[in-house]
């Protein structure tokens, strides 16, 4: 008994999470505001540089959205927050310190 109740509070807990990420790369405004910490200003930042291209990773994210550092990113990911599938963690931004990465996209510009 015990053992079908943990299979299936594991896959509740399971499903929860999958049905409650939002991928900042496909996700409308509206739902990027689903997402703890996102409110609309920065989802609109979201959905405008993300019409310029794909986000590549939560590399590209933080550097190309005004606002969103790795402690952000942290907290939004936390919320439920994506990019390509992938939740962030310290090493999803690479070995480049954030002001590097800000730099290139700048510099892209």
């Amino acid at each position: 008994m015990w053992k079908k109740f943990s299979v299936l509070l594991a896959l509740c807990m399971w499903l929860g999470v999958t049905f409650a990420a939002v991928d900042a790369n496909k996700a409308t405004a509206q739902e990027l505001t689903q997402v703890k910490g996102i409110g609309e200003a920065t989802a609109e930042r979201i959905v405008q540089e993300r019409s310029s291209g794909a986000f590549r990773d939560w590399g590209d994210l933080i550097g190309r959205v005004k606002g969103i550092g790795a402690s952000k990113a942290k907290s939004l990911s936390d919320g439920g927050l994506t990019v390509e599938g992938v939740s962030y963690t310290s090493s999803t931004t690479d070995t480049k310190k954030e002001s590097d990465v800000k730099k290139e996209v700048k510099d892209k510009k």
